[in-house]
């Protein structure tokens, strides 16, 4: 099956006739692609450029894996490497972080350039301190989540994108199942070219559903008796 992988090659590379230019010998490259294949000590990856580049590997090659983490898991004085772009204010807000083993600490120490995205920057350092959001799960034990969620926890539960696919629906999410639904239907108008729901496009037909249900206490014939115009 094929795999997302990001290599930081710090070892010497042999790249196919795929590369534009090759780098001197002994320069570190760094590639971001799929896994198309492995033969021997030859890995072949498909860039994000869609070139197919041929990568000799070392014979003492080390391959490095993620495990998923929370923001809860980063204490002070952990070693992390954060990537992360520049906004409007000023600051540079985070993408990713990845938290370095103890043995891998002091790793690229420091702050530059990198290529996650346009115009990312990479920051490995030493956690100072994390601050929490009163109320929210990071003050709370595992259990205490699992028996009163809050709403914090239930968007950030749901993963960066939700995949509704895994979900598990109980009878109160009845709601939900009409919602999406709904939303369905309204979205394969728009693809028609018709328009969704509660779109009016005639002056004269856009008016006010009377409901009887404002701050005023009216019934639906009291209601029904009122101009348009005026507010109840």
């Amino acid at each position: 099956m094929m795999r997302k992988i990001a290599i930081a090659a710090l070892i010497a590379l042999a790249v196919g006739p795929a590369f534009a230019q090759t780098p001197p010998a002994g320069t570190p490259t760094r590639i971001r692609g799929t896994v198309d294949k492995l033969d021997g000590q030859n890995l072949t990856v498909k860039s994000r450029d869609g070139q197919m580049l041929t990568i000799e590997l070392a014979a003492n090659v080390a391959v490095i894996t993620l495990v998923k983490k929370s923001i809860a898991d980063i204490k002070a004085g952990d070693y992390v490497a954060s990537t992360g772009v520049k906004g409007t204010d000023g600051k540079i807000h985070a993408m990713e972080v990845r938290i370095f083993p103890e043995a891998a600490r002091g790793t690229g120490e420091g702050q530059y350039p990198w290529d996650l995205m346009p115009d990312s920057i990479m920051t490995n350092a030493t956690v100072g301190k994390v601050d929490q959001r009163p109320g929210s799960f990071l003050e709370r034990t595992y259990e205490e989540r699992q028996r009163k969620p809050d709403d914090l926890e239930a968007q950030e539960g749901q993963r960066p994108i939700a995949i509704h696919a895994p979900e598990n629906l109980a009878h109160s999410d009845t709601g939900i199942v009409m919602l999406r639904r709904l939303l369905r239907e309204q979205l394969k108008r728009i693809e028609e070219g018709l328009d969704p729901i509660n779109v009016v496009r005639d002056p004269s037909s856009n008016k006010r559903i009377q409901t009887g249900a404002w701050n005023t206490i009216l019934s639906p014939a009291e209601a029904a008796a009122l101009p348009y115009s005026e507010d109840l």
